[in-house]
């Protein structure tokens, strides 16, 4: 697979997952559910999910991932 097209995948993916975050978050304060187990499941799980896309494009481990192209490259 091209690398430009495994990248795309990366950016979309990581997109969908904190725009899904931020529009459950966002239904839960328009909705207000009063006891939804399974409401805030899912927003701990995406939330966590959130974190770790987050971590990748800005944390070391995109880092470490550069520095492996760059090793490829050469």
């Amino acid at each position: 697979m091209k690398e430009w097209i495994k990248e795309l995948y990366q950016y979309a993916l990581g997109a969908l997952v904190v725009l899904s975050f931020v529009a459950i978050v966002v239904l839960m304060i328009v909705l207000q559910p009063s006891s939804d187990d399974v409401l805030n499941t899912i927003v701990g799980v995406l939330g966590t999910i959130t974190v770790m896309v987050v971590g990748y494009f800005f944390g070391s481990s995109k880092g470490s991932a550069d520095k492996n192209k760059m090793i490829d490259k050469k």
